[in-house]
């Protein structure tokens, strides 16, 4: 049986367009025309053997061998780009300065930190956890260098789509959900301005469901606290959730379907300097893998 040697570049294609929702931007960002790229795809599902994506409407998604693909073409463009890191004996140095959302505080932070700094010792970093809008300003104003955080509305300029999260009402582990069909539903939320705050009450009034504040905290931690002891619910993703707390289903509850939030990565600088470029590239490898079941794989919303 002869063996298969997939295409390096082609996997680093794949990988990107799949990273940036559109082949198009990816062949801006490397370089390459769209024709190439599309040419790239189309010898990496024949290196496969078998379809990688499929029709979705106007776009296309990743078959189940694509989502396979995907995972292994991440792992082998990382060791590909380690290895000629270390034959080269190049040690990057500098500083930079991080940004993320609470959500990914404990749950992404280390293994972001601990993996950089094995490879790269020389290398300082600056990381501030604190609110997505926050966040965006201070990305904006040079004050940091990249940042993952949730989507406002706003597109600013450097700034790429990760994926789109879905969004769930939260609830304490330990009570039951008939005490939830209580009006005006209690609400835990974030000090204003606060996005998902927003979204809660417009899907409430949405639904004439009245609703009270009954607890605000200007950290995450806070929110945790006063959710599993009772005081109300509050909306987050599945993302970094505490065993005090557990996410409710709409259709039990009665409680409005919410939408899904996109998470963005955002740049201070349309071309980073290496040591960003590698920070950001461990930081998108952690986070997708933080994201509950599939939603990492976003849909591609145009394609070469």
């Amino acid at each position: 049986m002869s063996r298969t040697t997939f295409d390096l570049d082609a996997l680093r294609s794949f990988v990107t367009g799949m990273e940036l929702g559109s082949f198009a931007k990816a062949s801006e960002r490397l370089g390459r025309s769209t024709s190439a790229v599309s040419a790239q795809l189309k010898k990496l599902e024949d290196q496969a053997g078998t379809a990688i994506f499929r029709k979705a409407g106007r776009g296309l998604m990743l078959t189940e061998a694509g989502e396979v693909m995907l995972g292994y073409a991440r792992r082998l463009i990382d060791l590909n780009d380690e290895a000629a890191s270390a034959v080269r004996d190049v040690e990057l140095e500098g500083w930079v300065r991080l940004g993320l959302q609470e959500d990914f505080g404990e749950m992404v932070l280390p293994q972001v930190l601990g993996r950089f700094a094995r490879a790269h010792p020389k290398v300082k970093i600056e990381a501030r956890i604190t609110r997505s809008q926050e966040l965006a300003e201070r990305v904006m104003a040079g004050n940091l260098d990249l940042a993952l955080a949730w989507d406002n509305g706003a597109a600013p300029p450097n700034s790429d789509p990760v994926a789109d999260v879905q969004l769930r009402w939260i609830g304490p582990a330990n009570v039951d959900i008939a005490d939830w069909h209580v009006s005006p539903l209690p609400l835990v939320s974030l000090e204003a301005p606060c996005l998902l705050r927003t979204i809660a009450t417009e899907r409430l009034d949405r639904a004439d469901r009245p609703w009270r504040l009954a607890f605000s905290s200007p950290s995450l931690a806070g929110i945790w606290a006063a959710v599993a002891a009772g005081l109300g619910l509050t909306i987050r993703t599945d993302i970094g959730l505490p065993p005090t707390v557990k996410a409710l289903s709409s259709d039990t509850t009665g409680l409005p379907v919410l939408p899904k939030i996109g998470l963005r990565l955002h740049r201070k600088d349309a071309e980073a300097d290496p040591v960003t470029q590698r920070l950001a590239y461990i930081l998108l490898q952690a986070a997708r893998a933080a994201l509950p079941g599939n939603q990492g794989q976003a849909r591609l919303r145009s394609v070469a």
